[in-house]
């Protein structure tokens, strides 16, 4: 027997997709709240042209020109001098730990040559590992100092200032010299990788096993939710330090990235990683009802990872509220890790500052994913 098209049937359908909607307020939240963190994280905290990037100064020959410079750095929107000392190689230390982006170098007999109207040369050292957060800021150091120096040079000096700059300006772009995206992009895909896969796979860890009713003989067998936990996410762990080797060799051989720092300490750092993220998962698979919301959770927490963590966009180009929340993720650190040991060359006591979070982040994470263990135990 056919049936008419009939709208009131479909209109009871409809009626029917809304209240089941509406029951399942986990999906909903997660559908309205994807959009809404697209639009804040889109609209406030992407920032293409990064202000008040920590800066050092170091001042081998002081004077009046000096002060000068490093006063107009200071009240420009581009720079913030956390440090001012006469040694070269403790600035060089702030740079390699990632604690300063730029390393302005004052040589000696500066004074004397610009004077003389022997152009003396102004050293400009960037950390080059994130071209995009460092390009508009580069450019913008000759013109700071140059009109700088323009109210002192003034009476017999005043023809110094009317040449287009009475000093030269050397930059040396360190650790990516040639300014190869690459560098940049390739390892900061290890992260974002191994955080999509990681907790993709173990997000769905206990939710397969409702889905097919194998999770009442788990809760039968004779073992604690720790032991639950390490045997649900250990395998992972391998596959995860498997994916981050092809990554690597594909990095090294085809975009010929250089790998300076130690492999093995990456490697360490990468298990401490991968460990953190399926934590992350484990624990969306204690409150994910599905294996549908827990795939819209990893979304849910994969989109602040590349939006935040320095990957997409410069980090320091962010307002402080976004910089704060991009430091609660494990990426964040990972990142700085993996390009430190990689472009940098940095050992165990550079990367300290980004590896003792990771240890805090899995240690808090694999709390919480036990808890709620527990509580879903009935």
């Amino acid at each position: 027997m056919t049936r008419h098209f009939s709208f009131r049937r479909i209109w009871a359908v409809l009626v029917k997709e809304f209240i089941q909607m509406r029951r399942d307020r986990l999906t909903l939240g997660l559908i309205l709240g994807v959009p809404l963190m697209q639009l804040l994280l889109f609209g406030f905290a992407i920032n293409n042209d990064p202000k008040h990037l920590p800066a050092a100064v170091t001042i081998a020959d002081p004077g009046p020109f000096a002060d000068s410079i490093v006063a107009a750095l200071r009240n420009s929107d581009y720079f913030d001098i956390v440090e001012a000392t006469n040694d070269p190689q403790a600035a060089r230390r702030l740079l390699a730990e990632d604690k300063v982006s730029f390393v302005v170098e004052i040589p000696v007999n500066f004074s004397r040559d610009l004077v003389r109207g022997a152009q003396p040369q102004l050293l400009v050292e960037a950390d080059a590992t994130d071209p995009a957060s460092s390009s508009n800021a580069v450019g913008a150091i000759a013109q700071i100092a140059g009109e700088a120096l323009r109210d002192d040079l003034t009476g017999p000096l005043a023809v110094r200032a009317q040449s287009a700059a009475p000093f030269t300006t050397v930059i040396h772009r360190l650790y990516n010299p040639e300014i190869i995206t690459q560098y940049n992009i390739v390892p900061g895909l290890l992260g974002i990788i191994l955080t999509m896969t990681m907790v993709l796979m173990t997000s769905m860890a206990l939710t397969r096993e409702r889905e097919r009713g194998t999770y009442e003989n788990l809760l039968a067998m004779p073992v604690t939710p720790v032991e639950i936990m390490i045997g649900k996410i250990s395998p992972n762990i391998v596959v995860g330090l498997i994916q981050a080797a092809i990554v690597l060799v594909a990095a090294r051989f085809i975009f010929g990235v250089p790998m300076i720092g130690s492999l093995g300490l990456l490697f360490a750092i990468t298990g401490l990683f991968i460990a953190a993220n399926l934590a992350v998962g484990y624990t969306f698979s204690t409150i994910a009802q599905n294996q549908l919301q827990a795939m819209q959770m990893m979304v849910f927490f994969l989109l602040p990872a590349i939006l935040l963590s320095g990957f997409a966009f410069p980090f320091r180009g962010m307002p402080v509220w976004a910089q704060w929340i991009g430091e609660a993720l494990p990426v964040t650190h990972f990142l700085r890790v993996v390009r430190g040991i990689l472009l940098k060359g940095n050992g165990p006591a550079e990367i300290w500052v980004d590896v003792w979070p990771l240890f805090v982040f899995l240690f808090a994470v694999g709390t919480v994913a036990l808890l709620r263990f527990r509580r879903t135990l009935d």
